[in-house]
């Protein structure tokens, strides 16, 4: 698979990303071509000769006190109010530097200065035994990145040798891609539910905790990833590599055959006749199918669609599903308008559990 259909869907998403591969792959060049495809000003910072306070800032006193003032590349990111920030050489970054580049990875803050949420992160590292002084990633910054794995195209490789290389046929996220992001939320938390021991996993061995591995933050950008991935239509490789990226392969491969084997119905054409709501036997399927109509829903809410979700969870609770609709019922209840009635009879199933939660 080539790398460059994941790396571009991750940077456009505004997930931070760590590219890894031998020296002399084209790393560093296909980030700088990804980035002038996209219109993107471009700031290379590389790690291993840098020191803490150029992420952390440096300490100037001023007349309200000291602050931390950043480097000039992060003004010049501030100012332009988007761009890439390529750290370059982040695996013979010291364990110092690496600590100091936590926030700036995570909360895009460098120093006392905030760079926009337009501005993505974009790291490459070569395998520490292939690396001059190379440093395994401490686990923290690890488990911040998508990690994403360089694999030589030898074909690919001629062909750009004799025609030249192109990136620009790489896809651009639609208008309004983020709508879904809550839905593939509701989707992983759905598998999380069936398989809870896959929501945090930290490897004990240095080597593998310094790459992929399942945490609440990685599932949380895995479903960033996912939305913006399905928004392209991106190749089954492509969407198991960005997964994977995130939450490791183990993970990853399990996610993706439990997701294949769900065969979920379209929550619009439920949420369009509810009559037609027949719930497997399944629970993490029943689980999945309500999440995402109650996510349907509240993500396009009117009066209409909030009366027929909560018939939806009547007939869940009829069917033997209540403790399952019960969690939706919370959900949907939470997203309820003043104007919007209280379907009494819908409703009736889920009082004593709403207004425990303060939601009646």
């Amino acid at each position: 698979m080539s790398i460059v259909p994941a790396l571009s869907i991750a940077l456009q998403a505004g997930v931070p990303i760590l590219t890894w591969g031998p020296p002399g792959v084209g790393k560093t060049a296909t980030i700088t071509s990804l980035a002038e495809t996209l219109e993107l000003p471009l700031e290379v910072v590389i790690a291993s000769i840098r020191e803490p306070a150029d992420f952390s800032g440096l300490p100037v006193v001023g007349e309200a006190g000291v602050h931390l003032e950043p480097p000039a590349w992060a003004h010049r990111l501030a100012r332009a109010g988007k761009g890439v920030l390529f750290l370059d050489e982040l695996s013979t970054a010291p364990p110092a530097v690496q600590s100091a580049l936590l926030r700036v990875v995570l909360e895009r803050a460098v120093g006392d200065l905030a760079l926009p949420g337009s501005v993505s992160v974009v790291a490459s590292a070569n395998p520490p035994e292939q690396a001059v002084g190379g440093w395994d990633l401490s686990p923290p910054l690890a488990n911040r990145f998508c990690h994403l794995y360089w694999s030589l195209d030898t074909q690919g490789w001629i062909d750009g040798m004799i025609h030249g290389w192109s990136i620009s046929h790489s896809a651009r996220l639609p208008q309004g891609w983020e709508d879904a992001v809550t839905g593939k939320q509701g989707l992983l938390a759905s598998f999380i539910r069936h398989r809870p021991h896959l929501l945090l996993q930290v490897p004990s061995d240095e080597s593998q905790a310094g790459r992929a591995w399942p945490s609440p933050r990685s599932w949380a950008m895995a479903a960033r990833l996912l939305a913006a991935a399905d928004s392209v239509t991106a190749e089954d490789d492509v969407v198991a590599a960005l997964l994977a990226g995130c939450i490791g392969e183990g993970a990853c491969l399990e996610f993706l055959a439990w997701r294949k084997d769900l065969d979920l119905p379209d929550p619009e054409e439920i949420l369009a006749d509810p009559t037609r709501l027949k719930l497997p036997d399944r629970g993490d399927q029943s689980f999945a199918i309500l999440t995402a109509v109650i996510t349907a829903a509240t993500g396009r809410l009117t009066k209409e669609r909030w009366a027929a979700a909560w018939l939806v969870l009547a007939l869940a609770a009829e069917q033997g599903k209540k403790d399952v609709a019960a969690v939706a019922a919370k959900k949907l209840a939470a997203a309820r308008r003043p104007e919007f009635p209280l379907p009494q009879k819908e409703l009736r199933e889920f009082v004593p559990l709403l207004q425990q939660g303060g939601l009646m």
